[in-house]
């Protein structure tokens, strides 16, 4: 076996996982979210640095289909760190978006791990067209129920009109 491909195949991998999760981290960081680009990059390479040791260590010692179990532990981590962001405060949820998007980078980071390249760059171009796009769509959507729910309520409680 070429150990430069042992070497390198890590490497490769552990920095591809950092510079997308510090792609999908961007738009956190541009939004003002405690959690940006180096958060997310660190969720992303952590997650794949457990997933490309556990398969070195289960292919030297013949673990086989033990380096498998890394990924659920890997992510009830995140569960942790994600529910600490989440804040409920005087009737108002935040952090929510922040928290689900570092799940989404530990799944990146697995995927990487694991050599699932292009699910991982789908992932993280599908996660920042979340954090961009469908925040538009989002809030154009509230402000047209808004405005839906002040017609709506100036109706009900005026006069009868013929």
């Amino acid at each position: 076996m070429d150990l430069t491909l042992i070497f390198w195949s890590p490497i490769s991998q552990i920095t591809l996982a950092l510079i997308l999760g510090s792609f999908i981290g961007l738009e956190r960081t541009f939004a003002g979210k405690t959690a940006g680009m180096r958060t997310y990059g660190l969720v992303s390479m952590s997650s794949c640095i457990f997933v490309v040791i556990s398969g070195i260590l289960g292919a030297g010692l013949n673990l086989g289909p033990d380096v498998l179990r890394i990924a659920p532990a890997i992510v009830t981590g995140i569960g942790f760190l994600g529910a600490g962001l989440i804040i409920f405060k005087e009737s108002k949820l935040s952090g929510l978006t922040t928290a689900a998007g570092l799940w989404v980078a530990c799944g990146v980071g697995i995927a990487v791990g694991f050599g699932f390249y292009t699910i991982a760059i789908f992932a993280s171009a599908l996660t920042v067209f979340d954090f961009t796009i469908l925040w538009y769509i989002e809030n154009w959507i509230k402000k047209l129920a808004s405005k839906n729910n002040k017609d709506n309520s100036g109706e009900s409680g005026g006069e009868l009109t013929s």
